[in-house]
């Protein structure tokens, strides 16, 4: 096990996560040495260069003339050769930003904590709407419509509600919002029911809906503002823009990310960081809407220029990139980065048609509304770390026109082995009362079908099915088949010996994984394991060493129950899809590590994830 997994350039690792007391949790990146053969019909080379054959024809006087077809290729060679420039932006980031034994990737020196950013973005002026609160404590809490049972949710939704005041409150209160204040001396801070690196917070949050009755006799964009779980009224919009392109009782929300909250702290690593977070939210957002009976979606075929026009971002002063880190004042650089936008619709609902070119066509009027509210000031001086915001050019994703139904996937149910495992509690108190862990105790231990009950609540894929396409909750909201996986250091579960164990959550990915890792790996089914359970003892070792020296020589790597690192589909994805799947790849690390919070605290443990990991063990 010396010198951890041997692996090749297919795929990276995204380590590393702990359990608190117990067990783990996902965390950031970690990319190792995962050698694939790079001419895998499954995994290829960035795209070829070599100049497109086509034909020409001079006998008929509707064939394209030789100069009009010379244009079309050359222009076809640009475009290919702006598209690799743009994955290999996307690979000179994260290589640029790896954590190693001899030296930590560029960061402050110290924290500027007289600068630190605001958590919390208002826009002056706006409009501020007061959303409803939900008893939390367990004498009031039953089991009941608005909070049934964690476990629950994994097998069935309940039937849909109608949007009102009081759902739309409860889904932002279960879901974005604060759920406790801490105190320390003088120092006072809050958390929030969704996870966040360095409890930092870069995630902002639009809704996007049809009138609500107590929130806005018109269809509205509005932030939302966690400090005070309310609504900051940003914008009506036109009212046929919901009933023309998307089915009844549906509405959307879109998020964003400041990158200066994050970058404040950790340097360059900050857009990996907040992508993390992005994932995290995605997660946090769909299991509070199913608890609604809500079913979500990304809408992944939107371009960058549409959300930041739909969710009123376009406003932001213009940021010219420096050549290098540098320290001043930059206003500017506190812009809001569109990410993505969620389509949130009755569970059960058919197919139904999504013209994104129509409704980008429309989207793009929204420059003419009239937007209500400045954005706060949320630092007085700041530090640019320039590959940032160069990478998050090349990443932008452009808007897809595709012909064809928007697919809603049937929802399936996750694995059962152990129903028991878990602690009776209702989703709101897991969502509302997970904490990250800071310490763990070295001393408790899991049994081997509470640790399988967990892994099964991993999966993309319904029981009885082969694992690829993400249809359980909450990895349905995303709109790729699964493309990351989990290598475990398992340290005390009872039943299973210490060791190395690897999750294929794309069981397509199998054989190449295989083949990618070290050839004295056993690749069997631990005892005891569920058959649709593909979870693959690689190697019996005792491996808290190795796990807190790869996680920055940190205790709480070693001392929980297990520790888990992410393996991504890497290099090959961004060739095949494009640049703009590389924070996707964060955004599906994000949502798998927020089921593994909420898997800890539901069976009564805990756990946190690791940010500071070295990216290549060797």
């Amino acid at each position: 096990m010396e010198g951890g997994i041997a692996t090749k350039s297919g795929f990276f690792l995204f380590l590393l996560l702990l359990l608190q007391n117990l067990l783990v949790m996902a965390s950031k990146f970690l990319p190792s040495r995962l050698p694939l053969p790079l001419n895998s019909p499954r995994f290829h080379r960035l795209p070829s260069t070599n100049k497109t054959m086509i034909p020409i024809a001079s006998f008929s006087s509707s064939s394209p003339s030789a100069s009009s077809v010379d244009n079309s290729v050359r222009k076809q060679e640009e475009e290919e050769e702006e598209l690799q420039e743009k994955v290999a932006q996307a690979l000179t980031y994260h290589h640029q930003t790896k954590h190693g034994f001899a030296n930590y990737a560029r960061g402050p020196r110290g924290l500027d904590w007289a600068n630190q950013p605001n958590p919390f973005r208002r826009y002056i002026s706006a409009p501020l709407l007061p959303l409803l609160h939900f008893p939390t404590d367990r004498p009031i809490v039953a089991v009941t419509d608005d909070a049934p049972l964690y476990s629950s949710l994994f097998h069935s939704l309940p039937p849909p509600k109608p949007i009102s005041h009081s759902t739309i409150s409860q889904l932002f209160f279960d879901s974005l919002a604060l759920s406790a204040w801490k105190t320390t001396g003088f120092s006072t801070w809050s958390l929030r029911v969704n996870p966040s690196s360095g409890n930092l917070h870069p995630t902002e949050a639009y809704l996007i809906a049809p009138p609500i009755q107590s929130i806005s006799d018109s269809p509205f964009v509005a932030h939302y503002a966690p400090k005070e779980h309310s609504l900051e009224l940003r914008a009506t919009i036109p009212s046929g823009f919901f009933p023309n392109f998307f089915p009844d009782n549906s509405f959307l929300i879109g998020i964003s990310s400041i990158f200066w909250r994050e970058a404040w702290k950790y340097g360059e690593r900050a857009f990996r960081y907040c992508n993390h977070d992005v994932g995290h939210a995605i997660g946090a957002i769909a299991m509070a809407a199913a608890t609604l009976g809500w079913d979500v979606k990304l809408l992944d075929r939107f371009g960058y220029k549409d959300l930041e026009k739909l969710m009123g971002l376009q406003f932001f002063p213009d940021f010219k990139i420096p050549s290098r880190p540098i320290k001043g004042k930059f206003p500017e650089i506190e812009f809001e980065h569109p990410d993505c936008l969620i389509l949130v619709f009755p569970n059960g609902s058919n197919p139904f048609d999504v013209n994104y070119k129509e409704l980008s066509s429309v989207v793009n009027e929204f420059t003419n509304l009239e937007w209500k509210g400045k954005s706060n000031s949320l630092s007085k001086e700041h530090i640019c770390w320039d590959i940032i915001y160069r990478t998050a050019e090349a990443v932008k994703k452009p808007l897809t026109i595709q012909k064809g139904e928007f697919l809603v996937d049937q929802f399936k149910s996750s694995g059962i082995c152990s129903e028991n495992s878990y602690k009776g509690f209702t989703i709101r108190e897991v969502v509302r009362k997970r904490r990250s862990a800071v310490d763990m105790d070295g001393v408790t231990v899991m049994d081997r079908q509470t640790f399988y009950q967990i892994l099964l609540h991993c999966l993309p894929s319904g029981k009885g099915e082969k694992h690829r396409r993400q249809s359980t909750l909450p990895f349905r909201a995303l709109s790729w088949d699964a493309e990351v996986h989990a290598a475990i250091f398992v340290h005390r579960v009872i039943g299973l010996p210490k060791g190395l164990y690897f999750l294929v959550r794309n069981e397509d990915h199998l054989e190449e994984l295989k083949m990618a890792t070290r050839s004295e790996f056993k690749w069997e089914k631990p005892e005891g394991c569920p058959d649709d359970l593909p979870l693959y003892e690689l190697a019996s070792s005792d491996c808290r060493e190795l796990a807190k020296r790869l996680s920055c020589h940190q205790d709480i790597a070693s001392d929980g129950c297990f520790s888990l690192g992410m393996v991504a589909h890497f290099e090959p994805t961004l060739s095949e899809k494009g640049a703009w799947m590389y924070p996707r790849l964060f955004w599906e690390t994000g949502v798998l590590g927020q089921v593994l919070y909420l898997e800890a605290h539901a069976v009564g443990i805990s756990a946190t994830g690791i940010g500071c990991f070295f990216d290549d063990p060797g």
